[in-house]
């Protein structure tokens, strides 16, 4: 919707550039047409200040710490859905009826095996590969097995690789885990649920019958709904960027999968992780509040405060219960980690440094301890994330091809090289 309009005076012109309201959130100028007007750009290291795209799927108030799906509480979706209905919601844009939640949960279901020949395909890895090399690699490869959903123009087509890649990111992440470890891999089971089914392909072997955990299988489907999606964050802005230029949506996920994988991004919890085996045991948490309050040190409190989030995460309070469930249910009492986390995360809700700055133990921090406990080694932390952001990613990327407005990615830049100037023959340098 087109609300009034802003002016901006540029060497003694007035330009009238159109102010946009959204449904709820801040207003947004129009700049599209700046450059014509003006011959200028804006510069916005980072597009913090920038809307590339008009969005009707995730809305998220970082000052209010809100997060909403489709209009949905977070909180709502996390307490009483579970996972594929938040994958319907997300892609469909209304929660489903009870017929339509058991058609989508059986088509999904359905799609769960992976062509048999992608087993051999991962032997081309080494055994020690992160998962997620392995999994950036195995996404992409999907494009060259199922030929028949990589026409982006046809409803249909985009429909079926959409329902192929929520089905089969699980098994892909199953069968990285497992080749790492030296496992056989495991195939999926149709009469378990979605979370259940992942987790036995994880943890099943052939020796013993496996039994699912209802508590684990809950708490990692608490887990991939809070990380469905989060608007347009780097690795949500890396796919509609790779799917500007028209590329298949199986390449466009494995863009946004590398991109996930960077340390700041889905690599924070395993970086979390990492600090609290830094940190080693409770009688060192002192030494390192100490470092983390002092400007001059370099140590950073990993799992703590979010860039968005200037409030609490809200889905660090879901995840905080979650967390407790878990390590009550597994009765882990011998972990010198844990004792840390569990520490840490007092010192952090009741020390006034930690609250006047707003360092609450954020989502990452939580997952990570919960993955931990699970049995994940913190290397598969990110490839847990990948396939809970692939429904966001799909749903982002089928709203970006659908949009009239939406055209090819292209970033300007603020040049700051050197001027025009003569090639010089190699013998004169």
């Amino acid at each position: 919707m087109s609300g009034n309009s802003s002016q901006l005076q540029v060497d003694g012109k007035t330009i009238d550039m159109a102010i946009k309201k959204g449904s709820i959130g801040p207003s947004v100028i129009d700049i599209a047409k700046l450059y014509s007007q003006t011959g200028m750009f804006t510069y916005d290291p980072g597009f913090t200040s920038t809307a590339s795209c008009e969005s009707q799927i995730t809305y998220i108030d970082g000052d209010e710490g809100i997060l909403l799906y489709r209009g949905y509480p977070i909180e709502q979706l996390a307490e009483h859905g579970d996972f594929l209905e938040t994958c319907y919601l997300l892609l469909e844009g209304e929660l489903p009826t009870a017929a339509q939640k058991a058609d989508f949960d059986y088509r999904v279901t359905r799609h769960t095996m992976v062509h048999e020949q992608m087993a051999r395909f991962f032997q081309g890895f080494r055994r020690d590969a992160h998962p997620m090399a392995v999994m950036v690699g195995s996404i992409g490869a999907m494009s060259a097995f199922y030929h028949d959903s990589t026409d982006i123009s046809d409803p249909q087509q985009r429909m079926i690789a959409s329902m192929r890649m929520i089905a089969k990111m699980p098994t892909l992440a199953a069968m990285a885990f497992k080749y790492t470890i030296g496992q056989p891999f495991v195939f999926p089971l149709n009469s378990l649920d979605y979370t259940s089914n992942f987790l036995r392909m994880c943890f099943a072997v052939p020796a013993e019958e496996y039994k699912v955990n209802p508590v684990l299988s809950r708490a990692l489907d608490r887990i991939f709904i809070l990380h469905a999606d989060h608007e347009q964050n780097a690795s949500t802005s890396t796919v509609r960027l790779a799917g500007s230029s028209g590329a298949n949506p199986f390449a466009c996920i494995a863009a946004g999968a590398a991109c996930l994988w960077g340390p700041a991004h889905g690599g924070a919890n395993e970086a979390a992780l990492k600090m609290l085996e830094e940190i080693g045991s409770v009688e060192n948490i002192p030494k390192y509040i100490a470092k983390a309050k002092d400007k001059n040190d370099p140590f950073r409190l990993m799992g703590f405060g979010h860039r968005v989030y200037k409030n609490y995460d809200p889905r660090a309070k879901i995840m905080q219960k979650t967390t407790h469930e878990v390590l009550n249910e597994l009765g882990i009492k011998d972990d010198p980690l844990l004792d840390v986390a569990i520490e840490l995360e007092r010192i952090a809700l009741s020390d006034p440094y930690f609250i006047e700055k707003k360092l609450y133990p954020n989502i990452d921090f939580y997952s990570g301890i919960t993955l931990k406990a699970m049995g994940f080694p913190t290397s598969m932390f990110t490839a847990l994330f990948a396939l809970a952001r692939t429904v966001g990613w799909i749903a982002q990327w089928k709203e970006m091809i659908e949009d009239p407005s939406q055209r090819i990615g292209r970033p300007r830049q603020l040049y700051t090289g050197a001027g025009p100037r003569e090639y010089t023959p190699i013998g004169r340098r």
